[in-house]
Formats: structure tokens, sequence, C-alpha cells
């Protein structure tokens, strides 16, 4: 929404579809963007593939990716996390970000014919962090967001393409309900130096800039948005 209000036409993929994203679609409307939801399993290359083409009959080119698919899906030690959850987060998180970033690259870089463009992935604090005792295959899956960042930022800085990383710290989303624990923002708000979880409304203006002319000289940057973690 922070994006359509801002001008641009804006899609958005998920698995499942469904009223949120039709709730979504309402409001970008509202705000006088085009709008487009795709269902789509962006851990899939076909289905990142037909999400693309998708837009682009619809909406035209791509001109900005914002990567934010993500999950923990688990809380505890990694010796006691099955491993097809492991598999899962690190497809989810570290594999769907890099099929759509090679997707976007392919159609957005000028040496291929695009006219450029922005990727922001979502990171997380925790790739630095760690996040142990909670869920270091996820802290795993988004330090190798963090190097997806800087090293695609590099191969695409003379393509017309910037490659830039926003890493939130204990945001207020249901990532935490989706991994058994629907109370741990205010649970371990306590760790933040600023004293309180963050709100989603906190994050999107750090993603909305990098996106933006005003950030036209940044890339391979990975701007924290953790409240001091």
């Amino acid at each position: 929404m922070r994006l359509a209000r801002a001008g641009h036409d804006v899609a958005i993929s998920s698995r499942t579809g469904g009223t949120e994203a039709q709730r979504v679609g309402e409001l970008a409307d509202a705000a006088g963007a085009r709008f487009l939801a795709v269902t789509a399993d962006v851990t899939q290359e076909a289905d990142v593939e037909r999400l693309f083409a998708e837009v682009g009959e619809q909406l035209g080119p791509v001109t900005g990716l914002v990567n934010n698919a993500g999950a923990t899906l688990h809380i505890g030690d990694l010796a006691d996390t099955p491993v097809a959850i492991v598999r899962q987060v690190l497809d989810v998180n570290l594999l769907g970000t890099v099929l759509c970033a090679r997707q976007a690259a392919r159609q957005m870089s000028t040496s291929r014919g695009g006219a450029g463009g922005a990727i922001v992935n979502v990171s997380s604090a925790a790739a630095t962090l760690g996040s142990a005792h909670e869920y270091v295959h996820y802290a795993a899956a988004k330090a190798g967001v963090d190097a997806l960042t800087v090293g695609l930022a590099r191969e695409l800085g003379g393509q017309g393409i910037r490659v830039n990383a926003v890493a939130p710290g204990i945001i207020r989303t249901g990532i935490h309900a989706d991994a058994g624990d629907p109370g741990r923002p205010d649970r371990v708000a306590g760790r933040v130096p600023a004293g309180r979880a963050g709100e989603v409304d906190e994050v999107t203006p750090a993603i909305a800039w990098l996106l933006g002319p005003e950030a036209a000289y940044v890339t391979g940057a990975v701007l924290r948005v953790s409240g001091g973690l």
C-alpha cells in the first residue's frame, strides 16, 4: 500500500491468493494504482517465470522487485528442528529470493534489452545476530540474502539495476504466529534497545525509499530497521 500511494502500479504473489489479496487490491485501487494478484510459489522456477510473464502482460515491464516472502516455521534449537522444516525455510527465504532476483535481472538488465530498475530484498537482523535457540536455520538463510544483495549489486551495477536489502528486527507480522508463537513480539521486546517491537509501517518507508529515485546512488546496502538490535 505504501508503494501504491507513492504512484507505483503493484503486483503481488502469494501461494494461496484469496481474501487477503483481494483486500490489498481494493486498497490499491482506492489509491489510484493498477493492481494484480498472482497465485504463485516463489520456490518454484516455473511459477516465478509465470509470475513475471503475467505482470509484464497486464501491467507492463517490471521496474522494481521486493522480495518479501519469508517464514521461520519453527522456534527452538536446530537439533530439534525437523529437516523438512529446515529445507522449507531455506527454500522460501533464500531460494525464492534468488529465483525472483534472477528473473528480475533477466528482464530489467539494460544489457538484455531492459530499462533498468531496482531490487529490494527483505532480510532480517537475524542474519547477523544468529537467533540461537530460536531459528538459526532462518538466520542462515537471511545471511545468504545479505550475501546475494552485495554480490548481485556488483554484478548488475553496470546494467542499470540497483540491489539493496532492508533488515527488520522484531516486527509485528504473522510470521510469529506461523511459527507457533503469536505473542513473541511482546515476549522478546525487552531485547530491543528501543524498548518495543516494531510495526510494519515503520519498515515500508525504507523499502519505498530504496526503490525510488532518491536512492539512485545506493546499491549493495543492507539497511537495518531493527530498533537498535
